[in-house]
């Protein structure tokens, strides 16, 4: 059985949808220093935290734009691989002290990662493994 049906596919666009609305924000420095000000972070944000908050947006808008294009089934695995190791940051961040939105985002990301994830964790190795071999011409 093929993870290509329509709800597979629409969990893995929506996804994308959230992502890029979310990440937007953090992809250029102007946007970020909003952003930074507006959830009232504190001080001024210095050059590294901006320079890898852009990194992270603009990764993530274009990842975003993939699957928002090509929502494949492979797509909702890897950004499901992707949200379980954020989530793991962000948690990790708020046993460091880390501001209390973090919780807001953790709850976002292991939500997505749960719903992308269980479709594969509901099929056998050898249906996954079958799902992912190229397609041959």
């Amino acid at each position: 059985m093929l993870l290509s049906s329509s709800s597979s596919t629409r969990v893995v666009r929506a996804s994308a949808w959230y992502d890029l609305l979310v990440t937007a924000p953090f992809a250029t420095p102007w946007t970020y220093r909003l952003l930074h000000d507006a959830l009232a972070l504190g001080g001024p944000a210095d050059r590294m935290t901006v320079l890898y908050a852009n990194l992270m947006g603009s990764v993530v808008l274009v990842w975003s734009l993939l699957r928002v294009l090509r929502p494949l089934p492979l797509h909702g695995l890897l950004d499901g691989v992707a949200r379980v190791l954020f989530a793991t940051w962000q948690a990790y961040a708020l046993t460091q002290g880390a501001a209390g939105v973090v919780w807001l985002f953790l709850g976002v990301e292991v939500a997505w990662g749960v719903a992308q994830l269980a479709p594969w964790a509901r099929r056998n190795a050898r249906e996954n493994l079958a799902e992912l071999r190229p397609e041959t011409p």
